[in-house]
C-alpha cells in the first residue's frame, strides 16, 4: 500500500515470465503497435505517446531537455518532493527558474501562474513544469486551470509529471492540450520499474528543433522515427513492454471512468476512515490526491508506526519524506487496489492506534462504517 511500486495482477505477472523475443522482429513490432494505440486511448489523444526503457525521471528529463534550451526562462511549481525534483533538474541544465511555492500539503494557486504569464509580455518564458499528483504530500494540483493559463501566453509549453496521475483521474490531454506529459510504469500501470512514457504535443515537436540541450538516449526525436516502423532505437525492456499490453488490455477492459470512480472512492474511503480514527489528514482535503492518502501522526512516531503495521500485519505503507520523516505515513491507493485492501488496511491501522491506547474499538468499527459508506 505504498505509491509505487504497485501491486500486480496476476496476469501481468503471467505476461512477464513469457521468453523475449527479438526487438527487432515482426513480433515485437504488433506488440509496439498494439500498446502504443492503447496508450493514446489511456492519455486520450491522438498524438505521440512514446516508450521510454527508464523511470518517470528519465520521462521528465526527456520533456526538459527537448524542448528548451540553455538560458531559456521557465516556471516550476514546488510544492513537495517531486516539484523540488524538477527545479533541480532544470537548474542543472542552465535554465532561468523562477519558482511558484506553496506550503508542502497545500495545493499550488493556479492565480500566481496567471500573474506570472500574463505579465510576460516579452514572451520570455518558454515551459511551464510542474507535478500534477504530488506524491510526497497526497496533495493533486489544478492541471486543468493551470494549463489554461499556459495556453492563453501562447508561447510557453506546459511539462507535467502524471506519474501518480495518469491512469488514477482524468487527464486528458487533447482536451487540455497539455504538451508534455510523463508517467512511469510502476504506478496506475499496474506494472513493475522500467518503462515510462512522454506524450508529445505538435508544439512541443516543433519546440524540439530550436532546442540545443545535450541528449542522445534521451533524444525524442529518435524514439519518434522508430515509433513509424513500431520499433525502438535501442534494446527495449521486452518483457516489460508483454507486461504493459496486458495492462493496458485490462483497463480498456475496466473503462476510464470506472477506473477513475475506483480511485475517487478509495480516497474518500481512506480519508474520511482516517478522520473517525483520531488522526489528522496531512493534505488540504479540498485537494486530495486520488492516488495516496498522507496522514500526521501528531505525537506517534510514524517510522515506528509504519515498521508496527509491516510487522504484525505485512502490510507496506510510506513514510514522510526530508522533513516529514517520523510525522507522516503515506496509503498508497492506486493501480491495482480494491475494495478489501481498503478494508484491510484501515483495519490494521485502526489495531495499531487500539494496541497504542489511543482509541478504542468503537472508533475503528466506526472508521470501517464510514469507509464502506463510499466503498458502496
Amino acid at each position: 500500500m505504498i505509491p509505487g511500486p504497485t501491486p500486480v495482477p496476476e496476469k501481468v505477472l503471467q505476461a512477464l515470465s513469457k521468453h523475449p523475443i527479438g526487438h527487432r522482429s515482426k513480433e515485437f513490432q504488433d506488440l509496439v503497435e498494439s500498446t502504443t494505440k492503447n496508450l493514446r486511448w489511456l492519455h486520450q489523444t491522438h498524438n505521440d505517446v512514446l516508450t521510454i526503457t527508464g523511470s518517470g525521471t528519465a520521462a521528465m528529463e526527456a520533456g526538459i531537455i527537448n524542448t528548451l534550451s540553455k538560458g531559456d526562462k521557465v516556471i516550476c511549481g514546488e510544492n513537495g518532493k517531486f516539484g523540488e525534483r524538477w527545479v533541480k533538474v532544470a537548474e542543472e541544465f542552465g535554465l532561468e527558474v523562477i519558482k511558484i511555492e506553496s506550503e508542502w500539503g497545500t495545493p499550488l494557486n493556479p492565480e500566481k501562474f496567471k500573474k506570472l504569464l500574463e505579465e510576460d509580455k516579452q514572451k520570455e518564458i518558454k515551459a511551464v513544469i510542474l507535478t500534477h499528483s504530488e506524491t510526497s504530500t497526497g496533495v493533486i494540483n489544478d492541471l486543468e486551470s493551470i494549463s489554461s493559463y499556459i495556453r492563453a501566453h501562447n508561447t510557453a509549453l506546459s511539462i507535467v509529471d502524471c506519474v501518480t496521475s495518469l491512469g488514477a483521474c482524468n487527464v486528458p490531454v487533447d482536451e487540455w492540450q497539455l504538451d508534455i506529459v510523463a508517467s512511469g510504469s510502476q504506478k496506475g500501470y499496474m506494472i513493475p520499474p522500467g518503462l515510462s512514457f512522454v506524450a508529445m504535443s505538435q508544439k512541443a515537436w516543433e519546440a524540439t528543433e530550436k532546442s540545443n540541450l545535450p541528449k542522445f538516449y534521451l533524444n525524442l526525436k529518435s524514439y519518434r522515427k522508430s515509433l513509424i516502423s513500431n520499433s525502438n532505437p535501442y534494446t527495449p525492456a521486452i518483457n516489460l513492454v508483454f507486461a504493459l499490453e496486458e495492462a493496458l488490455n485490462m483497463m480498456r477492459e475496466e473503462g476510464l471512468d470506472n477506473i477513475f470512480l475506483r480511485h475517487k472512492k478509495h480516497k474518500l474511503a481512506v480519508s474520511n476512515a482516517v478522520k473517525a480514527l483520531n488522526l489528522k489528514l496531512f493534505a488540504d482535503e479540498r485537494h486530495l490526491s486520488p492516488s495516496i492518502t498522507a496522514i500526521d501522526t501528531g505525537e506517534i512516531d510514524a517510522e515506528e508506526f509504519r515498521k508496527t503495521i509491516k510487522n504484525k500485519f505485512d502490510i507496506l505503507l510510506a513514510g514522510g519524506q526530508d522533513h516529514l520523516k517520523g510525522k507522516i505515513f503515506r496509503v498508497g491507493h492506486l493501480g491495482y487496489v480494491n475494495d478489501r485492501d481498503i478494508i484491510t488496511v484501515i483495519s490494521a491501522i485502526g489495531k495499531t492506534l487500539i494496541d497504542l491506547g489511543k482509541i478504542t474499538s468503537k472508533e475503528v468499527g466506526e472508521a470501517l462504517v464510514e469507509a464502506s459508506k463510499y466503498l458502496e
